[in-house]
């Protein structure tokens, strides 16, 4: 199968913002700073590796459909839709977030082209859900952090025997 071009478009697009989310998964892994820093340092290290695998493996299904993928940083600085990561130090809380809405944006993005690349290549749409699930269960997991529970924690009761 020979991909067409919006299918190979709609995998660019998807390819370039699974970089960038490698990219600025690593600033923040470099350059975070206070509580629960060892614990968000490794959870960031888990997201890059899988990440960057998900990266290959579009980059390759690209190859496979008779695209051309291009990963160079010009390309990716210039086309992703996530924004730019700040510099310097950043503290864990607000690593957090930062992540969090990269991680949502990246996902937000694959659901964008999924229905296009779902009606050429299901097979390629099957690769999409799986991008989709592991990097939700990634924000509700780095997201949680921040998070306070929705409804008052139950509060003891003290018993009188």
């Amino acid at each position: 199968m020979q991909a067409s071009e919006t299918l190979s478009k709609n995998l660019q697009s998807v390819l370039v913002d699974l970089i960038e989310l490698h990219l600025q998964g690593k600033q923040a892994h470099w350059n975070i700073v206070g509580t629960n820093f060892r614990d968000l340092h490794l959870q960031l290290d888990e997201i890059v590796d899988a990440v960057r695998e998900f990266s290959d493996v579009i980059a390759e299904r690209m190859r496979a459909l008779d695209c051309v993928p291009d990963g160079r940083s010009e390309t990716v600085s210039d086309t992703t839709k996530l924004p730019p990561f700040p510099d310097g130090e950043v503290s864990t809380s607000d690593a957090v977030d930062l992540i969090t809405e990269r991680l949502t944006a990246t996902v937000n993005n694959v659901r964008a082209v999924h229905d296009e690349v779902d009606d050429e290549d299901p097979s390629t749409a099957d690769l999409l859900h799986g991008i989709i699930d592991t990097l939700e269960q990634y924000a509700w997991m780095v997201g949680a952090e921040n998070r306070t529970p929705r409804k008052p924690g139950f509060e003891r009761v003290a018993r009188v025997l």
